[in-house]
């Protein structure tokens, strides 16, 4: 006698029932598990478009500020340098002063 499937006719009723319930049991933790990976898969892209949309802004930003950068350096960088000239005007000014 030939049977088909998992179940044996040498099984008693209670064993079959235990090897079904087993069955159901595998079958739900198999979509589950299905859904977990959907959901670990759909958070991974979200997180990856996050920080693309985060560093796109960033250097975007940079790139449109990047000219106000370089202003507001260059005038930092001039008046340093007359800060310099000055200093060097008021101590040549008290230095030729104090000779006379």
């Amino acid at each position: 006698m030939r049977t088909s499937g998992i179940i044996s006719p040498i099984m008693t009723p209670d064993e079959k029932s235990l090897l079904l319930k087993t069955l159901e049991l595998a079958e739900e933790n198999n979509k589950l598990l299905h859904k977990l990976d959907r959901m670990y898969r759909l958070s991974r892209a979200v997180r990856v478009t996050y920080w693309v949309i985060i560093i796109g802004i960033t250097l975007g930003a940079f790139y449109f500020l990047q000219p106000y950068v370089d202003t507001a350096r260059d005038v930092y960088t001039n008046v340093l340098g007359d800060m310099d000239t000055l200093k060097a005007l008021k101590d040549n000014l008290f230095n030729n002063g104090d000779g006379q």
